[in-house]
Formats: structure tokens, sequence, C-alpha cells
């Protein structure tokens, strides 16, 4: 499972991570690959309030991230069909959209 490795999470925005899936399936590494990155204690360290919780199922069901913005909108990825990095691409986007200083760790 290797993550991207220069990726900067910033989580001040965030009030809620929800990563559900099946350890089973062959589908999974890219919803592991996010659920390392935002788990990790330098992401978490970004807000502490964030709530980052791990569902594991055994029922064949697809992975999925639902993320809630301190803001109240939600962000459902669907994690099959995505990899780590488009997953991580449209998290870190809704972030900077909606906390501009978010952007410090992000080089354009």
């Amino acid at each position: 499972m290797a993550a991207p490795s220069k990726a900067t999470v910033v989580l001040k925005a965030v009030k809620k991570i929800t990563v559900q899936f099946c350890p089973f399936e062959s589908n999974v590494r890219s919803t592991r690959e996010f659920l390392a990155l935002v788990g990790s204690e330098k992401a978490r360290t970004t807000n502490m309030n964030c709530e980052v919780i791990t569902v594991v199922k055994h029922d064949k069901s697809e992975p999925v991230v639902d993320i809630t913005y301190v803001d109240g909108e939600k962000l459902l990825m669907k994690g099959a069909n995505l990899t780590s990095s488009e997953m991580l691409s449209a998290f870190q986007s809704r972030c900077v959209a909606k906390d501009p200083q978010a952007k410090v760790g992000e080089k354009k």
C-alpha cells in the first residue's frame, strides 16, 4: 500500500470522515491508502475535532468514503473505481475551497 508520499492533508474544514470497506475485496486498495493518509498522526493534528471512523465490513460491499465538512456539506466517494490520488485530489480541492489557508502546504 504505497500512498502518495508528498501529500499534505489538512483536515481543518472537515467535521467527520467515515471510511467503509470489506478488506477481502480486491478493489479496496485506494480506499485503504486514502484512510492511511487522513488517519495519519500528521493529518489528525491539523484538526483534533475531526472524527475519522473506520467501518470494516464482511459483506462484499463496495468501498465508500463519506466526508462531512464543518459547513454541513457532504462528499461521498465510491472507491471501487478511483485511485487514492483521485480521491485525495477531490478531497483537497473541496478543503481548499472551504478554507483558503489550507493551501499553505500545497505547491503550485
